[in-house]
């Protein structure tokens, strides 16, 4: 919900996009044909900084936390690990984002977007290179735990700076725009495994992930603090615990409804995802496909071709037809997705399937953002970011676990259509959801 409530007309909440976008075009703001990259040069330098930035550090994070998915089948064999296993270490840094995602949000809030993004990144990539020194599952474990922590705070802190530098009419874009870099992410992911496995083994792989930890020095020098929560910084503090705002300004059932649609949507995609690289490596006997690790990385790379189209493509579609019916729809192309790869076992229907799936089963991410920074006010939007978005990864944690389960057992088609299931019971919540395409955030 916005700072306050809309009303039409000039200098009305909803008349805010030139003082929120200082420098911009304002023929294009109020609604004149625009090109493609035309709402990127009506955004002044600090709004496009702050995207890059969290676009960036969204694009490490996938990079670090889906190099565990690249080497999973290797690790099975490595350190003596069935399936069961593997997802359950899977769940267990799903659980530790939850908590990082929550925890971020609160210091998002308290000390600024900046400095928990700069902290998340810095979290997630020590612990990522810690993996490639691990000796038993036990401290595997204890390094994805940690790995986990700060990949949750990345998402929380990054969709509030960016949300709150770009106006309505834009928010849609930019989040999407962010989101797609996790595509980005994990193609390098599986770019890496590629190079890089063969060569020098899975540990090898973990330690190419501190990376990510020098591009916080860029973030530290160039990246300014969102002006919105300067100024609600300098307000007098608001006592109430952030979470028992939600109750005393009547978002608690919205909460409850957006949870639960996005704990459905990271149960599909975390069941999908982290274990298809597995699918596609292990041998026919053990229930995959049994390609190899190079066509493997290849078909991976190419799913991200239409994971990043997939959330570039959301962001458009969101902003001009709303975010409601753009989800649903997302939601439902998932599942029939889903439903037909399956069912697949040529290189070919997979390699055709892939990026379809990858598009509809991906792209809606990049409306969450946007959505749940219109329905919060700015003293409690990153921790309500961080709570929504993070304790959906809460029931999702089950994913890879149940998924890699039902996978020993029943195979993996069966498995993957459980992922179809949970796509249609996603598109079921959108029923209570409110549309909120247009709303200022002041």
């Amino acid at each position: 919900m916005s700072d306050s409530p809309p009303h039409d007309g000039p200098g009305g909440p909803t008349d805010t996009r030139r003082r929120e976008m200082p420098g911009a075009n304002p023929r294009a703001i109020q609604g004149l044909p625009e090109s493609l990259l035309g709402w990127w040069r009506e955004a002044p330098t600090a709004s496009r900084r702050t995207l890059w930035a969290a676009g960036l550090g969204w694009m490490l994070d996938a990079f670090d936390v889906m190099l565990y998915a690249m080497v999973l089948a290797e690790l099975l064999t490595g350190l003596g690990m069935t399936k069961a296993t593997g997802g359950l270490l899977g769940s267990l840094t799903l659980l530790a984002s939850a908590a990082g995602g929550m925890i971020f949000g609160v210091v998002a809030d308290r000390l600024g977007r900046v400095r928990a993004l700069i902290w998340s990144i810095l979290i997630y990539s020590v612990f990522t290179a810690a993996c490639g020194l691990a000796q038993t599952v036990t401290q595997l474990a204890v390094f994805r735990i940690c790995l986990g922590l700060g990949m949750g705070g990345e998402w929380a802190s990054g969709a509030a700076l960016v949300s709150e530098t770009w106006p309505s009419a834009h928010r849609g874009k930019a989040m999407a725009f962010m989101q797609s870099f996790w595509a980005v992410g994990y193609a390098a992911a599986a770019l890496v495994a590629a190079l890089v496995l063969p060569a020098w083994g899975w540990r090898g792989v973990f330690l190419v992930g501190v990376l990510p930890a020098l591009f916080t020095l860029w973030i530290r020098r160039r990246v300014e603090e969102s002006p919105i929560w300067r100024r609600q910084s300098q307000l007098p503090p608001d006592r109430t615990a952030a979470l028992g705002r939600l109750w005393r300004e009547g978002l608690l059932p919205v909460t409850g409804v957006v949870t639960l649609m996005n704990a459905c949507t990271m149960f599909a995609w975390w069941g999908f995802n982290l274990w298809v690289p597995a699918y596609l490596t292990l041998k026919a006997g053990q229930g995959g496909a049994g390609l190899t690790t190079w066509l493997t990385s290849g078909l991976v790379i190419f799913m991200q071709l239409g994971m990043w189209l997939g959330y570039l493509s959301f962001g458009f579609l969101a902003d001009r037809f709303g975010r409601k019916r753009t989800y649903v729809a997302f939601l439902l192309g998932a599942a029939l997705g889903i439903t037909l790869y399956s069912a697949a076992r040529d290189p070919w229907w997979l390699l055709g399937l892939g990026p379809v799936v990858a598009f509809f089963g991906t792209g809606y991410f990049s409306g969450f953002g946007a959505l749940t920074a219109e329905l919060y006010p700015t003293a409690i939007r990153a921790t309500a970011q961080g709570f929504t978005y993070n304790l959906g990864r809460v029931a999702s944690a089950a994913a890879p676990f149940w998924i890699g389960s039902l996978a020993q057992v029943h195979g993996f088609g069966a498995a993957f259509l459980v992922v179809a299931a949970a796509f249609l019971l996603a598109a079921v919540w959108w029923v209570w959801i409110p549309e909120t395409r247009g709303r200022e955030l002041t």
